[in-house]
């Protein structure tokens, strides 16, 4: 069977690659390789066995071109930064799925499986709850709030500090021009799939960890940022308080799961969570990544900057994949060693920690709390 990855030469699209081939696969890669994600051109990764093409998956001819022959598709390219390009987010992301599905309809094409890749961002803020049990669904927290260095969700009327909850896939609240996006490629890709007899599946990520993060791409997240900063021995900086919650999941595991989905039969015209099955806190995960680099006496910044826009926690429930088989088998100490393993690869890695501070700060996405500036 021959597979296409769009996105081939991205993160998660490279690592499923290298086990579709593993597995006796023939693959297709289609990758605009655009900058800053792959700012040094087509990674060295890349197996030379593939059919890789250069091109642009909102362009017709290119994504025909790809699509001949193929049985399945595996759509992980897609637009990611903080930049207010709204539009360009929903020309890539959402144009892009919708030109694959229209193409396999005209042409009568017959690929047997579309498997297209969303975010936990879509669910934005996660489910939360009080005490007493009450529900909640909360949108962005005010930025006068975050200005004013209080970073919980509390409950309206007796100011009781709510509690996350486990997030399932029937939950969306997009809050940015990403989340949108990739939200709509969700509705899509079911949508399409079964009015026209198209097996697909989506698959909203959490938080995907190890080697390969584009060491540019601004939400390449937490491992990138902390590794960076013990490999260079920097004290990491931390945002709000450091208590938010996270979930992250191995890119082994990711891997895992889309190949399950891809030929198991019950996975057709669903959407699953995957993550990691275990929540930690920033200031935790950031102890993992000081101790794998050896750095316990190096303590994180924490002055109270925040990124508005960011949620508070997000942890998603994974019970819907693991009743098809699946479990996350990897922990953060192994994503991070893996990562530490590849960053200590690479020999030219001196500009990299600087260059998405300065971004973030010209795009006014990372901003200080009244209490930060008193200090």
């Amino acid at each position: 069977m021959r597979v296409l990855v769009t996105g081939g030469a991205g993160f998660i699209g490279s690592h499923t690659t290298d086990a579709l081939l593993a597995k006796g696969y023939d693959v297709t890669i289609l990758d605009s390789l655009e900058k800053p994600v792959h700012l040094k051109g087509k990674p060295s990764y890349i197996p030379a066995k593939v059919r890789f093409l250069e091109g642009d998956v909102r362009n017709r001819e290119d994504m025909l071109n790809a699509l001949q022959g193929v049985e399945a598709v595996f759509h992980f390219a897609a637009y990611q930064d903080y930049l207010p390009d709204f539009s360009k987010f929903f020309h890539v992301n959402s144009v892009g799925t919708a030109l694959i599905f229209e193409l396999i309809v005209e042409k009568k094409l017959p690929v047997k499986k579309v498997i297209v890749a969303s975010s936990q961002a879509v669910a934005g803020e996660g489910l939360y709850h009080s005490a007493s049990g009450e529900v909640f669904r909360p949108d962005l927290r005010p930025l006068a709030q975050l200005e004013a260095g209080d970073w919980d969700f509390r409950h309206p009327s007796t100011s009781e500090i709510l509690k996350w909850k486990d997030t399932p896939e029937t939950h969306a609240n997009p809050q940015n021009q990403y989340a949108l996006s990739k939200y709509s490629q969700e509705l899509m890709t079911l949508a399409f799939g079964k009015r026209y007899d198209i097996p697909s599946a989506a698959m909203r990520f959490s938080i995907v960890q190890g080697p390969r993060q584009s060491f540019y791409n601004n939400y390449s997240g937490a491992c990138r940022i902390f590794s960076l900063s013990y490999f260079f021995n920097r004290a990491p900086l931390i945002y709000e308080d450091g208590m938010q919650v996270r979930d992250y999941v191995n890119i082994h595991d990711v891997v895992d799961a889309n190949l399950l989905v891809l030929e198991d039969n019950r996975a057709c015209y669903e959407m699953y969570n995957v993550g990691g099955g275990k929540p930690y806190t920033v200031q935790e995960f950031c102890a993992i990544v000081a101790k794998e680099f050896g750095r316990e006496g190096l303590a994180p910044r924490i002055p109270g900057l925040f990124r508005f826009g960011d949620t508070r926690h997000i942890v998603s429930d994974i019970s819907k994949l693991q009743a098809l088989g699946w479990n996350p088998k990897r922990s953060p100490q192994e994503s991070v060693h893996l990562y530490r393993e590849y960053l200590e690869q690479q020999t030219d890695v001196d500009d990299i920690m600087d260059y998405a501070e300065r971004n973030m700060k010209s795009l006014n996405v990372v901003r200080e709390s009244r209490k930060a500036a008193s200090r």
